[in-house]
């Protein structure tokens, strides 16, 4: 057997399994899209309907903040546990990443155990206030749904490339003077850029197309997914639920492009 056709066969099956489970599903739903009543007109409608615009700019922008304030929290959280030993440590890092186990609408009915009308929140607060705070139900609520979900993802992958930093070079500016601030400023975050950019754009991508917790959560909220599922069964109009999942599938893509970009394969690692 000659070795083109070698190759050939073994690269058949993934052929097969890429066209039948990527290719096909999303030239159907493209197409699927632009054969309703506005026709190719859907698309643009996602940026020029008032309604569809809004929503499209929640879900960019809690999905931005839910990004943001992963990396903040898991970049201090990762430094200190992979620079230091302790009691417990291994515990205190499971259960960082156990919320990888849960499905989103187990995190959205926590997070109403948490700050709902019956919560451990808002029991606290009116004991204390007289006022009951509930928010599971809010933007915030949804936000907090997300960042628990998106800690553990970023946070793996910041653990990961603070292993890999050279110590010499922390040593290095150490021994130019620079202080522990400037360490981290000048050598330690600039080394850490990748696995921002790659774990960040892992964790805004997820939190596009998160829809277990804001099917549990989203009483008051309009985000992407959320007005995909009401597009599809309430109204029935599968034309535009369709568009809406393209128009949300091109966003979540083009930030793991840039992504990929910027921080090469570790993006992969991300995931």
């Amino acid at each position: 057997m000659r070795l083109n056709t070698f190759i050939a066969l073994c690269l058949l099956p993934l052929a097969i399994v890429v066209g039948a489970f990527f290719v096909l599903p999303m030239l159907r739903l493209i197409l699927v899209g632009g054969s309703g009543g506005m026709g190719l007109s859907a698309y643009a409608a996602i940026l020029t309907e008032p309604r569809f615009r809004a929503t499209l700019i929640n879900t960019v922008v809690l999905s931005a903040a839910v990004t943001l304030a992963s990396l903040v929290i898991s970049t201090v959280a990762g430094l200190f546990l992979q620079r230091n030993r302790f009691p417990g440590r291994a515990l205190l890092v499971a259960m960082l990443t156990f919320p990888l186990a849960f499905p989103g609408v187990v995190v959205g009915f926590m997070i109403i155990l948490l700050a709902g009308r019956q919560g451990v929140i808002g029991q606290i607060s009116s004991l204390l206030t007289g006022d009951k705070w509930v928010f599971a139900y809010s933007i915030q609520g949804l936000f907090l749904g997300y960042l628990y979900f998106s800690i553990p993802r970023v946070i793996l992958t910041v653990m990961a490339a603070v292993e890999k930093l050279d110590p010499s070079l922390e040593e290095a500016a150490r021994a130019l003077g620079a202080s522990p601030w400037g360490v981290q400023r000048d050598v330690i975050l600039p080394a850490l850029k990748p696995a921002f950019v790659a774990s960040g754009a892992i964790a805004f991508a997820t939190a596009m197309g998160a829809f277990g917790t804001a099917f549990t959560l989203a009483t008051n909220i309009d985000v992407l997914p959320m007005l995909i599922y009401t597009e599809f069964t309430l109204s029935a109009n599968i034309a535009m639920a369709a568009a809406l999942s393209v128009g949300l599938g091109l966003v979540a893509w083009a930030a793991l492009a840039l992504a990929r970009t910027f921080a090469g394969n570790t993006v992969a690692a991300a995931g």
